[in-house]
């Protein structure tokens, strides 16, 4: 591999090695969560010289980017990852206007109300307002899940045509996710027929989830979910769930119309 420094032609851009480098290290690290990582294994995951990887967890570990332990051989994501985020999240306009509406559903509803966003194959989290009988131990803000398998990711993908979607086999989280592209467009086709999406435990087992696109954009990249345990979720309160969802959508894509004031990000 190219020394740091070096570029290389991609997409008519020059791309710069050590800056491609460090950022796929440091979305290793922020992969492994909980999972430190030894140097060698860096090293081997990026396919670069072990000395390489040292040179760059040292300069990262200085600028707070990583973080290692007491004996200097176990390496994870750093604070400055945190900081960087939480910016993101305070200078996203949209953001910052969907929050009060998920204040709203969740006051009406007593359940966890998600935002997330299209990120690849996958959606992140960007905020959530969590019911009171029902407390993770873990918030998702920040964390990312397959598109296929929750409901914000299904609702985004069913605004897409169906040729986007790549071929299977998908992951499975439980043993009720799709897996299969076929099975997957059977439940798009469904979601846009209804115009809106249901996750039944397919992301997590025991939770339901009804995801609504927010189309503010064309094709939409934030939806927003209702999450209900299983054993709580009756056919009155689902019908009641869908409701009030399609009504919190209604008075977000009518206070947000095109790009709400904000730059077209990319």
């Amino acid at each position: 591999m190219p020394e740091t420094g070096e570029t290389a032609e991609t997409g008519g851009v020059r791309e710069v090695k050590s800056a491609a480098r460090t950022v796929e290290l440091l979305e290793l690290l922020a992969a492994r969560g909980d999972r430190p990582a030894r140097l060698q294994e860096l090293a081997d995951e990026l396919g670069v010289p072990r000395s390489s990887m040292y040179a760059l967890l040292q300069t990262l570990i200085s600028r707070g980017w990583v973080r290692t332990d007491v004996t200097g051989s176990l390496y994870g994501i750093g604070i400055h990852a945190l900081l960087t985020g939480t910016s993101y999240l305070d200078s996203d306009p949209r953001v910052r206007l969907v929050r009060p509406y998920l204040d709203e559903a969740s006051e009406a509803l007593g359940e966890t109300i998600h935002l997330g966003r299209l990120d690849g194959r996958g959606v992140a989290y960007l905020a959530t307002r969590e019911s009171h009988e029902y407390l993770r131990t873990i918030s998702r803000v920040g964390r990312r899940l397959p598109a296929h398998v929750g409901a914000l990711g299904k609702a985004l993908l069913a605004q897409r045509p169906d040729e986007e979607l790549p071929d299977g086999p998908y992951e499975a989280l439980t043993p009720h996710s799709h897996t299969s592209r076929r099975a997957l467009l059977a439940d798009l086709a469904k979601t846009r027929e209804r115009g809106h999406s249901v996750d039944r435990e397919e992301g997590v087992l025991g939770i339901v989830g009804f995801g609504f696109a927010l189309r503010y954009d064309t094709p939409a990249q934030d939806a927003i979910s209702c999450s209900v345990p299983v054993a709580r979720l009756t056919p009155e309160h689902e019908e009641r769930i869908v409701t009030v969802m399609r009504e919190i959508r209604a008075k977000i894509e009518a206070t947000a119309p095109g790009s709400a004031g904000a730059g077209d990000w990319r």
